[in-house]
């Protein structure tokens, strides 16, 4: 007799027993934007429900992170001041090392992690140093990455996670943190990281969109599928402990490509524009926003994620307990 695929669909109780791919908040990051002041919590207009806030904000947020059992945040920084060398990336009592110290003191055991960029950091938006002209220069930019990661590993980060797409970051990362005498920091690498539309909000939330030109010369074409590979090779040869992919919607089939070739633990960041379209069209009434927001994060854990950087964190972990 033939097989009847649907006998297994018919109610909820036997779909949720042959399910395949399962979500857990413990497989989420949530993304947080920290800047300086008290009492701080601005909301970004293109991404509905996000805001910047002040260290003594960002708590309140780490503490929902912490009831929700979410896996653990992803700090940026918006700092005061700018200059040509993102200068304030290293400051020990800028944002992110600030935000680092507070979170680690209130809630021990929830996993931080930082961004190493100087894009938030330098007056052109770029993420390095830039030459007379006018491009970003690979290998000098490399050691402000490093004092970055330092001064965030100094504050008790529990991850680093470099998202440049400098030639050569992760081994130079690695023998700074090394030599400094942190061994354990692990590095979570944005190994393929696309020249993405999907990022237009972030820009608004980071405080980070280049003064002239584009970032295409150096994160990837989104048309190249097969560089990802090579990229992630070399990073996992520098001593990354984690990869990334970066957008994922967009992006499957180089997370499933990435994690069937390397079998390395995998994160994929569910980035601003993804976000943004599924809360947009849900307000309007054209699309189940809970719904879509949950089917897009079971599609990236099937593609073969492990975590998944996304806004929706508080409120996925929220749907998953109300199941």
């Amino acid at each position: 007799m033939p097989m009847r695929m649907r006998r297994l669909r018919r109610t909820e109780a036997l779909r949720r027993m042959v399910r395949e791919t399962r979500l857990d908040p413990a497989q989420f990051i949530w993304p947080l934007f920290v800047r300086s002041g008290t009492g701080v919590r601005a909301p970004i207009g293109s991404m509905p429900g996000v805001s910047q806030t002040s260290v003594d904000e960002m708590l309140r947020d780490a503490e929902k992170a912490v009831a929700a059992q979410i896996g653990g945040i992803l700090l940026f920084g918006i700092p005061d001041t700018k200059d040509a060398t993102g200068s304030s990336a290293w400051d020990p009592q800028g944002p992110v090392p600030a935000a680092v110290r507070a979170v680690k003191r209130e809630f021990p055991h929830l996993v931080v992690v930082t961004d190493v960029c100087m894009c938030e950091y330098t007056d052109h938006g770029h993420c390095g140093l830039l030459t007379p002209s006018g491009e970003v220069d690979n290998d000098a930019t490399l050691e402000l990455l490093s004092r970055e990661a330092l001064a965030h590993a100094e504050a008790g980060a529990d991850i680093v996670a470099p998202s440049d797409m400098m030639d050569l970051r992760i081994g130079h990362m690695r023998r700074a943190l090394d030599m400094a005498g942190f061994t354990q920091t692990p590095i979570m690498s944005y190994a393929a990281k696309y020249a993405s539309a999907f990022y237009g909000p972030f820009r608004e939330a980071a405080e980070s969109t280049p003064a002239f030109g584009d970032r295409r010369s150096y994160q990837m074409d989104p048309a190249n599928g097969r560089e990802a590979l090579r990229e992630v090779k070399l990073d996992v040869e520098e001593g990354a402990d984690i990869l990334m992919v970066k957008p994922a919607g967009a992006y499957l089939d180089i997370i499933s490509a990435v994690k069937r070739e390397t079998q390395m633990p995998l994160a994929a960041y569910q980035v601003s524009g993804e976000y943004s379209m599924i809360k947009a069209a849900a307000e309007r009434g054209w699309i189940d926003g809970d719904r879509a927001m949950m089917e897009s994060l079971v599609a990236i854990a099937r593609a073969g994620a492990d975590m998944t950087i996304t806004y929706f964190a508080l409120e996925a972990a929220a749907a998953l307990r109300n199941r």
